[in-house]
């Protein structure tokens, strides 16, 4: 599933007539690098939401200019659903086929292997999978020495999730990629706990629910960049 929908306010003021996921990067949509990243991984059925300026996103799917021809698409246009909530409401068309998905924001370019990312998820049996690095980020997640997820810590205020948090010298503190692996599996524990509506999935990964097995997967060499700000997209022109 790529991530699509939200309203790319730090793109103004290209988003305020176009959708942030037609952002272009060396001429060339963030869409179309993104499916082609995955088409290359051998990805070939894509889920793609939609809610701002949504016409152009599926005008654009229409026209055949992505490198697979399995694109469905899950409408958000009545309400923003944000990351969580978006993920949910598209659970139809990601378990069809009971196998772990895929998740990649569209404003993430980077050189990661996602392949080898839906393996580590099979190999570990966890319920999700994050990509992680060691990028600069003021908002880091704190894994055990395992690759375990325990929670969630901001560098600038010292704000801790959950608010208990202890942080041990073994502990590795990392930042989130925005791609990641999940087990269909999440969907029921997600209806059981609550989750509904519009959230960030963020919350979902940080709220400590028994048995939610969340692991880390760094990978050697992993360069990454968020083009969702003038200055990071500026930099991803210079570097295709």
């Amino acid at each position: 599933m790529i991530l699509c929908a939200g309203l790319g306010t730090r793109l103004k003021p290209w988003t305020d007539k176009h959708p942030k996921a037609l952002v272009p990067v060396g001429g060339v949509p963030m869409l179309r690098r993104v499916v082609e990243r995955l088409a290359g991984q051998g990805f070939d059925e894509v889920t793609v939401n939609v809610h701002h300026f949504a016409d152009q996103i599926k005008e654009y799917i229409k026209s055949g200019s992505l490198p697979v021809s399995d694109v469905a698409v899950s409408e958000e246009t009545e309400q923003l659903l944000e990351t969580g909530g978006g993920i949910l409401y598209a659970e139809a068309l990601l378990s069809k086929d009971k196998r772990p998905f895929l998740v990649h924001n569209v404003d993430i370019l980077s050189n990661a292997d996602l392949k080898g990312l839906y393996e580590e998820h099979m190999n570990r049996g966890g319920l999700i999978t994050l990509l992680v690095s060691d990028r600069n980020s003021d908002r880091k997640l704190v894994f055990d020495k395992d690759l375990v997820l325990k929670g969630w810590l901001n560098l600038k205020t010292g704000q801790k999730r959950p608010e208990a948090l202890h942080i041990y010298p073994e502990d590795i503190i990392l930042a989130f990629s925005g791609i990641y692996v999940m087990s269909p599996d999440v969907f029921a524990i997600m209806r059981k706990y609550g989750f509904k509506g519009a959230f960030p999935i963020m919350d979902f990964f940080l709220s400590g629910i028994p048995g939610l097995k969340i692991c880390g997967v760094r990978q050697d060499g992993l360069d990454i960049i968020d083009i969702g700000k003038p200055d990071t997209l500026h930099r991803a022109n210079l570097m295709v």
